[in-house]
C-alpha cells in the first residue's frame, strides 16, 4: 500500500490549514492565550474527534450488518488532559446515543466494544496512554 501524504500550512498568525491525503481540509488555530486568534479547530479537538468519527463509524457499520433498524447516532466525549507538557489525553469517556426501531442494547454494545478494542485505530492509538471508557443509551424512535 503506498503511503498518501497529509500536509500542514502556515496561513499566518497561529493559523494553520490541514490537508488530509484524501484530499479534504481543514482550519487549525490555537487560542489567544498561545498567540492564535481562534480561526479554527485546536489539534488536540482533531484527536478527540478523529477517536469519536472512527468509533462511530465503525458501530454504524456494525449496526447496519447486524439489521439494526438505526435512525440516529451520536457520541458525546468528555475528556481530561494531563496538567503539564505534553499535556496528553488521560481519561476519555464515550456515550453513544442512538436511535432506532427495535435496536437491541446487546447488539449496541458488542459494537461499541469491538470498535473500541479492535477496529478503531484511533481508541486503540489514544487508549496507549488515556483511560477510555464508554457508556450508552438507546432510545426508540418516534
Amino acid at each position: 500500500m503506498a503511503a498518501k501524504k497529509a500536509r500542514v500550512k502556515w496561513a499566518g498568525d497561529m493559523t494553520f490549514i490541514g490537508e488530509s491525503p484524501s484530499g479534504h481540509a481543514v482550519v487549525m488555530d490555537s487560542g489567544s492565550g498561545d498567540g492564535g486568534l481562534d480561526h479554527g479547530i485546536r489539534p488536540m479537538e482533531m484527536l478527540l474527534l478523529g477517536m469519536g468519527g472512527c468509533s462511530s463509524i465503525d458501530v454504524m457499520l456494525m449496526l447496519k450488518k447486524s439489521r439494526q433498524k438505526v435512525t440516529d447516532c451520536w457520541v458525546e466525549l468528555d475528556s481530561e488532559r494531563a496538567e503539564e507538557p505534553p499535556r496528553v489525553f488521560t481519561k476519555i469517556h464515550a456515550h453513544f446515543v442512538i436511535t432506532g426501531h427495535g435496536v437491541d442494547p446487546r447488539a449496541v454494545e458488542r459494537a461499541i466494544q469491538l470498535s473500541k478494542d479492535k477496529y478503531c485505530s484511533a481508541s486503540v492509538q489514544l487508549g496507549a496512554m488515556a483511560d477510555i471508557t464508554t457508556d450508552f443509551e438507546v432510545r426508540e424512535a418516534d
